[in-house]
């Protein structure tokens, strides 16, 4: 991985990325933190506190959009890019998708074909969390062998489906083309 004298520069583009999606956030009427008044490092899936602390079950799926960003922004632009202008660009991104996600008509889509009628959205807190965990993941898939990280995303996704009966793939299916029998399994059934 080639560093240059503008890595720095990158960086801080990133941080002031994730600076406007918190601002955006909110402006969008999300909390800055649960309405529990409290910050808790963990919030357990299928509550109010999902989504509204530092991490919870989805925060894994989180860690995978990193993975994938890296592997696709590796296949993506030429190797001579090093790893902060890549990281601004997944940063780019993932806020997006965490502004996206927040709107009225994905956190409908969610209370409709999936398990998650109490979702209202992300806290502030939550959602910027998110984006680092994202950070993180694409910071080891830049560091661990392709197979390694294939192994980690897959690792992960299997937790998730274990502990809660949903991660990434499931997600993605339930809100694109939701299934009866997915939801029923998902919700205990």
């Amino acid at each position: 991985m080639r560093r240059t004298g503008g890595d720095a520069r990158w960086l801080l583009i990133a941080a002031a990325l994730v600076a406007a999606q918190a601002v955006a956030l909110r402006l969008m009427g999300q909390p800055w933190i649960c309405d529990c008044g409290v910050v808790k490092l963990w919030g357990a899936a299928g509550t109010s506190d999902n989504s509204q602390h530092l991490a919870d079950w989805y925060t894994l799926s989180h860690v995978v959009h990193g993975f994938l960003f890296w592997g696709a922004l590796w296949l993506a632009l030429p190797r001579r890019i090093g790893f902060a202008p890549r990281l601004a660009v997944a940063v780019a991104v993932e806020a997006a998708w965490e502004l996206f996600e927040n709107t009225d008509f994905v956190i409908n889509r969610y209370r409709e074909a999936t398990i998650s009628l109490d979702y209202f959205g992300d806290s502030v807190i939550n959602s910027v969390s998110d984006t680092l965990f994202m950070g993180l993941g694409f910071l080891l898939a830049s560091r661990l062998p392709w197979k390694a990280s294939v192994a980690v995303v897959l690792a992960l996704e299997l937790v998730a489906a274990v502990a809660i009966r949903d991660n990434l793939t499931l997600n993605i299916l339930m809100l694109i083309a939701p299934s009866e029998a997915v939801k029923a399994w998902q919700a205990g059934g």
